[in-house]
């Protein structure tokens, strides 16, 4: 999958830019989180976006999706302002996204087949004959098999919530798709199992990947580009060789440092 990332980051362009943030601060009463942070995410890109713990990652998802209040700054979806949309616009612009939460975020009371259709209720006015239908066509997409479709979340491992939570963040037919720790809690084998998925599908079905992570395997394995969130801005972005020889103490310790997955040549 290094070689389909690697091959993909060559397609990856300026001048096609699916996600931009400008200059966003978010504090939680005195603290400062986010500081006038600028970011670009590609089209046709796995982003990796990597940080500190607690220095403000899953935040700035969260205000990029409209879930935190920004301070100050903008954000622009597909070429639109969409801090300035409401309604319908907003709408359209939300169905071409979707999200898998950290630890899945599954309803505990739906079936994973219930799960799924969540957002087709929200957005659609389908019949329950083609929602069912759908549902297993996501649940196919992501490797589980038509047993999983009446499970409880309770009744799945961690794996196959992950999965699940993924088959729900694909119900829409995203475009873009928000993935915040897609492998923690996973083993390596199932981890290693999961990145192959993310990797497939962005090549199969055209996905620009924002991937919240920490783990060196991710970015090794499938990741075009990295952004290093550090002090409430991005400090930097680039691949993984590049990242190596970035000269900040944090990013050095991350990248080249014991656990470090990236071998320069």
């Amino acid at each position: 999958m290094a070689q389909a990332a690697t091959a993909n980051q060559a397609q990856v362009s300026p001048r096609n830019v699916l996600l931009s943030v400008r200059d966003v601060k978010v504090s939680f009463g005195p603290h400062k989180v986010l500081k006038g942070l600028d970011l670009d995410v590609y089209n046709g890109e796995i982003l990796g976006f990597v940080g500190g713990s607690g220095s403000g990652k899953s935040v700035l998802m969260r205000s990029i999706l409209g879930l935190i209040n920004k301070d100050a700054g903008h954000v622009e979806l597909f070429g639109e302002d969409y801090d300035s949309l409401t309604g319908a616009d907003r709408l359209k612009i939300d169905r071409r996204m979707g999200v898998l939460f950290q630890h899945g975020a599954l309803f505990s009371s739906l079936t994973v087949m219930e799960n799924i259709q969540v957002p087709m209720r929200e957005y659609f006015d389908l019949s329950q004959r083609l929602m069912d239908e759908l549902a297993r066509v996501k649940l196919d997409l992501v490797g589980l098999g038509p047993e999983a479709a009446n499970k409880y979340p309770s009744e799945l491992s961690g794996g196959m919530i992950k999965r699940a939570s993924l088959a729900r963040a694909l119900a829409l037919d995203p475009r873009l798709v928000f993935l915040d720790e897609p492998t923690s809690g996973l083993d390596p084998i199932g981890a290693a199992a999961f990145d192959d998925l993310i990797a497939s599908l962005r090549d199969t079905l055209g996905l620009t990947v924002y991937m919240v992570t920490h783990d060196l395997d991710s970015l090794h394995a499938i990741c075009d580009r990295i952004a290093v969130l550090k002090d409430g801005v991005v400090l930097t972005t680039g691949t993984l060789a590049q990242m190596t020889e970035v000269d900040d103490p944090w990013t050095k310790a991350y990248f080249t440092g014991k656990r470090a997955r990236y071998v320069p040549k």
